[in-house]
């Protein structure tokens, strides 16, 4: 009996013959398949391989051709550095640049779950349909974020790719990091505000510094000045100028040593650290040699070396020495005056008003400003001579003690 042809002998023989052919090209390493597009069946055979009979495994098993399982397969175990470009969706190409700007920045689906799964968990519609319907979704989706965006601010496009701004982009960014007038204008004023606390922290310096620093070195230089003057015997004048230096005044208590000069100019005599004459030009007052009258002398109390600062703390029987080129003169602290108006000159009368003294005398009067820092009103002291002693006799007492 002739033998049926391959063919005749019904499918399940055909088949049998067609595996049995031995093809070097198809021929498989030992335990895997010949094409990764059938591992999704061959890890089910693996899983159940006596669960389902021959003909139930070959019916179960997937489509021909599977592009997210094959790129499982060739991609999906490989190290990220590693991997090969990414594929265009629209064109099964290598991604572009330009391409890889409008898929980055969609949400990428899961590469597994059906097209309803990917559609639920992206929130956008998934698109069926040939490669015209994927491309005209893909501008349309793109175009609409354009607009969406385009009233809003925007900042300089990241250069993740390498790519240059253009010129366009370049000023936006540009006009972003321009400061605008609000801003230009507090910068304006908190400088100026800045500018206006320095000046005055340096006046301020100044004034409670520097120019007590610098009134004690010009007092200085002019008590040396006169002490020369004495002691090399040059002859007493029979009137002083504005701003010349005739005496020493010393209030042992304040240890205060301090030349007198004529008149009671700022810039001449208070300022340069001395004490200032009441003298002709001003109120005239006598000189302390003479038989009856007051002499009365004027100083800062701050700033400008300050002589008179403390003159608050003397108390009645202190005394208060001045030195001239003949003799030292000495008085007794008799009584103060804590605050009178500066138009009150009735203080420097040759019989002081208020000093407590009713007769004519031999007196001298301290003249200040008060409070402290301020020329609001005067502050006035008294005292009353007690000794006249001649320079060649010594010191009185009250310098030597």
């Amino acid at each position: 009996m002739t033998a049926l042809r391959p063919e005749q002998d019904g499918a399940g023989g055909f088949e049998d013959a067609v595996r049995g052919l031995d093809d070097p090209l198809n021929d498989p390493l030992p335990g895997q398949h010949p094409s990764p597009w059938f591992r999704a069946a061959e890890a089910d055979q693996e899983t159940e391989p006596a669960a389902r009979p021959e003909p139930e495994r070959a019916a179960a098993e997937p489509e021909w051709y599977d592009p997210e399982g094959y790129a499982q397969d060739w991609y999906g175990g490989a190290p990220a550095g590693q991997r090969p470009p990414a594929r265009d969706d629209e064109t099964v190409a290598l991604r572009t640049a330009d391409t890889r700007r409008i898929v980055e920045s969609e949400p990428e689906p899961p590469a597994t779950g059906s097209g309803t799964e990917r559609e639920r968990d992206s929130g956008t519609p998934a698109v069926t349909g040939g490669r015209a319907a994927r491309r005209k979704a893909a501008k349309k989706g793109g175009g609409g974020r354009r607009r969406a965006g385009a009233g809003a601010p925007q900042a300089a496009p990241a250069e993740d790719d390498g790519k240059p701004l253009t010129r366009v982009e370049a000023r936006r960014a540009a006009r972003a990091a321009r400061p605008t007038a609000g801003v230009l204008v507090s910068r304006a004023i908190g400088e100026v505000f800045i500018s206006i606390g320095v000046l005055m922290l340096l006046f301020v310096t100044y004034q409670l510094w520097w120019s007590n620093i610098r009134a004690h070195n010009l007092a200085g230089n002019a008590r040396h000045h006169l002490e020369d003057d004495w002691a090399n015997g040059k002859g007493k004048p029979d009137s002083f100028e504005p701003g010349q230096g005739f005496a020493i005044l010393y209030i042992p208590k304040l240890d205060v040593v301090v030349p007198i000069a004529e008149g009671i100019s700022k810039t001449k005599v208070l300022d340069k650290g001395m004490v200032g004459h009441y003298d002709k030009d001003s109120i005239p007052t006598a000189m302390p040699d003479a038989k009856a009258g007051n002499f009365a002398l004027a100083g800062h109390r701050n700033t400008h070396g300050e002589p008179f600062r403390y003159i608050n703390r003397l108390q009645p029987g202190d005394p208060i020495v001045v030195e001239t080129q003949d003799k030292y003169y000495v008085y007794k602290m008799a009584s103060i005056l804590p605050q009178t108006p500066p138009s009150n000159t009735a203080v420097i009368n040759p019989v002081p008003v208020g000093s407590g003294f009713t007769q004519a005398g031999r007196y001298i009067t301290l003249t200040t400003c008060t409070p402290e820092f301020t020329s609001t009103y005067r502050m006035i002291v008294w005292g009353k001579m007690v000794e006249e002693r001649p320079r060649s006799e010594g010191k009185p007492d009250a310098l030597v003690g």
